[in-house]
């Protein structure tokens, strides 16, 4: 897949997949209307603004770099020619996924939704289910011992310390 088709499909899917998830399916469940569950709420408003913004920083580096050392995008139907390792990766296999649990944690925060805690909660457990059943199954075929040798070495969803430098013969 050519780099600008892959810019084109990612930039796509972007507003498809975490757009909705992260965007429309929090106003629909709360028409992001600001309320104070308990009183002195502003300490956890300014969390939930934190969470928000590091969550579209790292959604959006992850769907550069799908395009630029993946050669595809992050869709099912569109994958990459490339297993992404690079930038966040080194230290999570699933940022893009943490990054989107952040923009729902942040919203219910910032806006003092407690119904986007329990969202939250059940995108989670779809995501890890998903990644499970599907996706690292997937990348086993598409990727082999590359993709096995990554995962021994990056955690899945706790973030590594340092990041994760593949050997000689994992890089072949």
């Amino acid at each position: 897949m050519r780099k600008a088709r892959a810019a084109a499909g990612t930039f796509v899917f972007l507003f498809v997949a975490p757009g909705v998830v992260a965007g429309l399916i929090p106003w629909w469940l709360t028409s992001w209307a600001v309320e104070e569950p308990i009183p002195h709420w502003l300490t956890l408003r300014v969390v939930g603004v934190v969470l928000l913004a590091a969550g579209v920083v790292v959604l959006l580096e992850a769907f550069v770099r799908f395009v630029l050392e993946g050669v595809g995008t992050p869709a099912p139907v569109a994958p990459t020619e490339r297993l992404v390792v690079g930038g966040l990766y080194r230290y999570v296999r699933n940022p893009m996924y943490l990054a989107v649990g952040a923009i729902i944690v942040g919203q219910a925060l910032l806006l003092g939704q407690l119904i986007l805690l329990a969202y939250a909660a059940a995108f989670f457990a779809v995501v890890c289910a998903f990644v499970h059943w599907y996706e690292e199954p997937t990348l086993r075929r598409q990727f082999g011992d590359e993709y096995e040798a990554y995962r021994r070495a990056v955690p899945g969803w706790w973030p590594r310390r340092k990041p994760w430098e593949p050997s000689v013969t994992e890089r072949l």
